[in-house]
């Protein structure tokens, strides 16, 4: 049966949240090359930005969702190679350095949210991201960045163990490399979320 998108996105039920899209991660400074270059090449923080501004006239809630590491790496387990690759590099995501920032054409406006976690990989576990969703009477979430190999899917995988509908505007999110992207989607994240369009979300919150 067709999933009806408009009434998964009513704004006062709906959130964006925007996952590591940090200068760092996908902009000039990144540190995983072939992601980074897959949002260039894909457009990906263009299509972001549509979905960022629709949501910014709708009134509907902003979730800018970072990754933060101490100097020292402190509380951060490297359990994984993923992680291990995260704490040799030469630009960690320090608060408040240019590669923790969110990326320009992105950047949070007054009244918008910044949730950071400072370990592991999904924005769900260990941040306040669930109790304020859901304090902000929140049922649908929009999943925009990166990436589909491991941020994205575990952000969905999350929100739907929480409860929650997950929205996915394709063109909005990236990964790397591309056919592995559409096995993900196709196989995955198909089952998990409504996949949607940009031009949908925007048409919807217009």
């Amino acid at each position: 049966m067709p999933v009806d998108v408009a009434s998964l996105l009513v704004p006062r039920q709906a959130a964006l949240l925007l996952m590591e899209c940090q200068e760092g991660i996908v902009g000039a400074a990144a540190r995983l090359g072939a992601l980074a270059e897959a949002v260039a090449r894909h457009g990906t923080i263009g299509w972001i930005a549509r979905v960022l501004a629709a949501a910014r006239r709708a009134g509907v809630p902003v979730f800018h969702l970072t990754m933060s590491r101490r100097p020292d790496g402190g509380g951060a387990a490297v359990n994984c190679r993923l992680l291990a690759a995260a704490r040799k590099s030469a630009t960690p995501l320090l608060p408040g350095s240019s590669a923790h920032a969110v990326v320009e054409p992105l950047a949070p406006v007054d009244g918008e949210w910044i949730v950071t976690r400072w370990h592991g990989l999904t924005p769900f576990h260990g941040t306040e991201l669930d109790p304020i969703l859901r304090n902000l009477g929140v049922r649908t979430v929009v999943a925009t960045g990166v990436s589909v190999n491991v941020g994205i899917l575990g952000l969905a995988l999350e929100a739907v163990n929480a409860g929650y509908q997950v929205v996915i505007p394709r063109q909005a999110v990236a990964g790397t490399p591309d056919d592995y992207v559409a096995s993900v989607f196709e196989h995955t994240l198909g089952l998990l979320a409504t996949v949607t369009t940009v031009e949908r979300v925007v048409e919807i919150w217009s």
